[in-house]
C-alpha cells in the first residue's frame, strides 16, 4: 500500500548517512594535516641517464660498493667488477649469507671444500670478493669474455644460463660504484646513525678501497670512494658526502650541485 507521508525511516537513513559522510570528511582531514605523504624508507639506487634505476636495500649497496672497491684496489677493469655483481647477484642477491645449497656460503657461495678458503674468510665481503677477483685472472682470456661466461668460468653453476637474467642491473651498478656515472649512487637513511670517526672510517676505506683512496682527487677514483662512502653510510655513520662540485646528504638522500665542494672528498 502507498504512503501519504514521508517514510518514518527515511530521517534516520539520511543521519547514517551523514554521519558517515563526516566520518570519510575527518580521516581526510587528518590526512592533509599529517601531509598525506608515505614516510621515506631506507635504501639506495643506482641510476644511468635514460634507464630505470636499480633500487637497493642498504646491506645490497654496502656489499656491492665493498665487491666495487675491492675490485679497484685490486687493479681490476670495471669489466670484472661487473662479472662479481652479475655472480653476486644471481648468487646471494647481494646478501652474505651464512647458508646455501651444501657448503656454499657469502656473497657469491663459495664453498671452503671447492678450495674458497676457511668459512670465517669467505664470511668477510671484502675478503670473499678478492678470492672472486683472484679466481677470475686465471681464466684464460677473461677480459674478452661475456660476463655471463666469464662468471659461469668462475663459478662452475649448475645453472650457467641464470647470470644473464642480471647482467643489465650488474651493469648500471658497475657503472654507478666505479666511477664511470658520476654521482651514480644514492642512499636514503631514515634511521639516527653514530659516526664511526675519522680514523675508523680511514682503517675501513684502507682496507677495501686502498691506503689513500679518501685523498685521491683523479675523477674516476675518486667517485669509486665517494660512491663507497655514501653507500656505507648508515654503518660509517656519515651525514654528508661532498666532491667536485657536488654533495650528497643523508637528510635528503640525493646528490646536488654543491659550488664549495672541490677536487678533494669531504666527509662528515
Amino acid at each position: 500500500m502507498r504512503r501519504s507521508r514521508e517514510d518514518p525511516g527515511a530521517p534516520r537513513a539520511r543521519r547514517l548517512r551523514l554521519g558517515a559522510l563526516l566520518g570519510a570528511l575527518l580521516v581526510l582531514l587528518v590526512c592533509s594535516a599529517c601531509g598525506g605523504a608515505p614516510a621515506p624508507t631506507a635504501g639506495c639506487s643506482a641510476a644511468l641517464p635514460g634507464r630505470s634505476p636499480m633500487l637497493l636495500d642498504l646491506e645490497q649497496a654496502q656489499n656491492a660498493a665493498t665487491i666495487a672497491g675491492v675490485g679497484k684496489r685490486l687493479g681490476m677493469p670495471d669489466h670484472a667488477v661487473t662479472v662479481a655483481l652479475v655472480t653476486a647477484l644471481q648468487e646471494s642477491k647481494l646478501h652474505n649469507l651464512a647458508y646455501g645449497d651444501r657448503d656454499s656460503l657469502g656473497l657469491f657461495q663459495q664453498r671452503p671444500s671447492q678450495g674458497w678458503g676457511p668459512a670465517d674468510r669467505i664470511l668477510v665481503p671484502r675478503l670473499a670478493a678478492a678470492a672472486f677477483y683472484v679466481r677470475l685472472r686465471t681464466i684464460p682470456n677473461w677480459q674478452t669474455l661475456p660476463v655471463t661466461v666469464a662468471a659461469q668460468a668462475v663459478q662452475r653453476s649448475g645453472f650457467p644460463s641464470a647470470y644473464a637474467q642480471w647482467e643489465e642491473q650488474a651493469r648500471v651498478l658497475a657503472s654507478a660504484l666505479t666511477g664511470e656515472i658520476p654521482a651514480g649512487l644514492a642512499c636514503t637513511l631514515v634511521d639516527p646513525v653514530t659516526p664511526a670517526g675519522a680514523a675508523a672510517v680511514s682503517a675501513r676505506a684502507a682496507l677495501e678501497l686502498g691506503t689513500g683512496a679518501l685523498a685521491t682527487q683523479v675523477e674516476q677514483p675518486s667517485w669509486v670512494a665517494a660512491s663507497w662512502l655514501v653507500a656505507h653510510a648508515s654503518d660509517l655513520g656519515l651525514q654528508e658526502v661532498a666532491v667536485r662540485g657536488r654533495r650528497w646528504t643523508a637528510k635528503s638522500g640525493q646528490w646536488s650541485a654543491y659550488a664549495a665542494a672541490g677536487l678533494a672528498i669531504r666527509y662528515a
